[in-house]
C-alpha cells in the first residue's frame, strides 16, 4: 500500500553500523525464512505476532521494518503494529529480493547470527577439536576423558553420545571441576552440530581450567556420519547442587567478563534503563528454569544462558538494544555476557543482590496485548455439537503438535493463512478455534468472525483441555487447511535425517565466515 512509509536496505545498513537500535522483522513462517534472510532479521511470523513481540521488542517507539517475500503478509504486519502501539514501522523496500538487489546478503538456516559468531570463534582461536573417531577411540580404550553435552537437556534426550552428560552451555565453567576433578582428565564439549560445542570448548579455554578442553568435531552430525552408534532417551545431567569450587569459576568467569568487555550495572541502575523509554533494556536470567521458578528477580526473562548465546536473535529482536544478564552466583550470567559481548551487543551483569530481591517466583509470562471477548465454549458442548453434522474444529497449534495429538476432526491451519484456508474447507454451520491452551486461538476468533457470517467459538482451555477430559484424540496429519511451513526441520536434530542434508549443513557452517565478511555488517570481535 503505498501510504506505507518505506526502508531501504541502505538505511538500514547505515543504522546496523551506527549500533543504532532497530528491529528487521521477517513475517512468513519459519521454513520460508530459514531459506533466505538477512544476517540479523528476526523472524517473527504474522501468525503469532502478538504472542511475542512486546516482549521481543519492548518499546512502541523502535524503528520497526518489515518484510516478505511477495506473500502479501509484511502490509498485514504493519498494521497490525500500528494498531498494537508501534509508532515508527515501515516495510523494507522490495522486501526479501529488494534486499539482495541492492546487494545484501542472504543467509540461511536460523539463529545464524551466532552460529557464524561461532565460526569466527573457531577460526580467530583454532578451538581445539577431536574428531569422531578419535573420541570414541578414547571411549572405548576407557581413557580419562568425559564427555559433556551443551545442549538443552530435552535435545540430549533425543540422542547423545555414548556416556555423556547433559551440561548446557551457561553451566559448563560452574559445573566442569566437580565432573572433571582430576587436571588430568579429558574434557570434551559436543552439541548436534558445531556452534556449542565450539562456545562451550572455548568457555573453558578462556577460564583457564586446567584439564584439556576439545569439542566433538561436528558433533553429533560428525558422530553418526562417522558411523558410530549414538544413545536415545538418557538422563544423565549435572547435579543441581552448589558446586565446592564456586569461588574458582566466579574469578575466572569475572576475568572473562571483564576481558570481553561486559559491565556490571546496580539494580538502581537497571531501574533507571528499565524506566528510561529512548533505549532498550532487555533483562535476563540465564540460570536453570527450576531455579528461577523458585525465585527470580520481579520483571526478568528465563532464558538459559547457553540459549541465550544460540538463539539470541529468537529473544533479543531489537538489534543495538542493551542486555543484563542475572544468576545468583557470579558465574553463569557473565560467561554468557561475555560472549553476547563479542557478538556485538552492549552487555552488562547486574551486581550480586540480596535473595530476598529474587521474590517473583513462576514460569515467566509473555507480555500481552489487551484480548478481546470472544464467545468461548466447554469441551463437553464441542462433544455435544459434533455428535451431528455441522460443527468446524479448527486448530492453530504447531504443526509438531498437531500431528502428536488433536480433537478428531480437527483441521490444521496457520493463522496467517486462514483466509486462503477457508476456501479449502468444507461448509461449516458453526465454527470452533483451538490451540494448545486457547491463547492463539483467541485472536483467530477475531480474524475469522471478520471473514464469515457464521458463528465463531473459542474452546475455552483449548486442546489441553480436551486432553484434560480424557476424550479420545486423532492422530497424523489428517487434516491439513495450511502447508505445514511453521517450522524448519533443523538437519542436525531427529535421528532420521539423510546423510546428504547433515553433510550439507557442516558444509554451509564452514562458510559462514566467508558470507560475514561479505555482509560487512556484523561487528563481532573475538577475545
Amino acid at each position: 500500500m503505498s501510504d506505507f512509509p518505506r526502508r531501504s536496505y541502505a538505511d538500514l545498513r547505515t543504522a546496523l553500523l551506527a549500533r543504532e537500535e532497530l528491529a528487521l522483522l521477517d513475517v512468513r513462517e519459519e521454513a520460508p525464512f530459514a531459506e533466505a534472510h538477512p544476517l540479523f532479521a528476526a523472524n517473527l511470523p504474522l501468525s503469532k505476532l502478538e504472542l511475542e513481540v512486546y516482549a521481543r521488542v519492548p518499546h512502541r517507539h523502535t524503528p520497526v521494518t518489515v518484510y516478505d517475500n511477495g506473500e502479501g503478509l509484511a502490509e498485514r504486519a504493519v498494521e497490525r503494529l500500528r494498531e498494537l502501539g508501534y509508532t515508527d514501522v515501515a516495510l523494507l523496500t522490495g522486501g526479501l529480493q529488494g534486499w539482495q538487489a541492492a546487494g545484501g546478503e542472504l543467509f540461511q538456516d536460523v539463529n545464524v547470527p551466532s552460529k557464524a559468531f561461532g565460526e569466527l570463534v573457531e577460526s580467530q582461536r583454532h578451538t581445539p577439536s577431536l574428531a569422531a573417531e578419535e573420541v570414541q577411540a578414547l571411549l572405548t580404550a576407557k581413557a580419562d576423558v568425559v564427555v559433556l553435552d551443551a545442549r538443552r537437556f530435552d535435545e540430549y534426550q533425543t540422542m547423545n553420545i555414548p556416556g555423556s552428560i547433559s551440561v548446557p552451555g551457561a553451566e559448563l565453567l560452574l559445573r566442569v571441576r566437580e565432573l572433571a576433578p582430576n587436571p588430568a582428565t579429558q574434557v570434551i564439549v559436543n552439541c548436534a552440530g558445531r556452534t556449542r560445542s565450539i562456545i562451550g570448548t572455548q568457555s573453558l579455554v578462556n577460564a583457564g581450567i586446567p584439564n584439556k578442553v576439545a569439542a566433538l568435531r561436528n558433533g553429533t552430525i560428525g558422530w553418526t556420519l562417522a558411523g558410530q552408534t549414538l544413545e536415545h532417551g538418557q538422563n544423565r545431567r549435572f547435579e543441581l547442587t552448589p558446586p565446592s569450587h564456586l569461588g574458582a569459576a566466579r574469578e575466572a568467569a569475572q576475568q572473562v567478563a571483564e576481558k570481553a568487555g561486559v559491565g556490571v550495572v546496580s539494580l538502581e541502575t537497571l531501574q533507571q534503563w528499565q524506566a528510561d523509554s529512548s533505549r532498550s533494556t532487555y533483562l535476563f536470567d540465564v540460570r536453570t528454569a527450576a531455579e528461577y521458578e523458585a525465585g527470580h528477580l520481579p520483571g526478568a526473562r528465563w532464558v538459559e544462558g547457553g540459549q541465550l548465546v544460540q538463539e539470541t536473535d529468537h529473544v533479543a529482536s531489537v538489534r543495538g538494544a542493551r542486555l543484563v544478564l542475572v544468576d545468583s552466583e557470579g558465574v553463569r550470567a557473565q560467561m554468557s555476557a561475555s560472549w553476547l559481548a563479542q557478538m556485538g551487543w552492549e552487555t552488562w551483569v547486574l551486581a550480586p543482590q540480596p535473595a530476598e530481591r529474587f521474590s517473583a517466583t513462576g514460569a515467566w509470562q509473555a507480555p500481552l496485548p489487551e484480548q478481546a471477548q470472544v464467545p468461548g465454549i466447554s469441551v463437553h458442548t464441542l462433544l455435544d455439537w459434533q455428535q451431528t453434522p455441522g460443527t468446524l474444529v479448527l486448530d492453530f497449534t504447531t504443526s509438531a503438535n498437531y500431528v502428536k495429538r488433536h480433537i478428531p476432526g480437527a483441521h490444521w491451519l496457520l493463522r496467517a493463512n486462514l483466509r486462503e484456508a477457508l476456501e479449502q474447507l468444507p461448509v461449516a454451520k458453526r465454527y470452533v478455534l483451538t490451540c494448545g491452551s486457547s491463547l492463539l486461538a483467541r485472536f483467530a476468533v477475531t480474524d475469522l468472525q471478520a471473514l464469515t457470517q457464521v458463528p465463531v467459538y473459542l474452546l475455552e482451555g483449548g486442546t489441553a483441555a480436551w486432553i484434560a477430559a480424557g476424550l479420545p484424540l486423532e492422530q497424523g496429519e489428517t487434516h491439513l487447511a495450511s502447508p505445514r511451513i511453521d517450522r524448519y526441520r533443523r538437519p542436525y536434530e531427529g535421528t532420521d535425517n539423510p546423510v546428504a542434508a547433515m553433510q550439507g549443513y557442516l558444509d554451509w557452517e564452514y562458510g559462514l565466515v566467508a558470507q560475514l565478511g561479505r555482509d560487512g555488517t556484523h561487528g563481532f570481535y573475538v577475545i
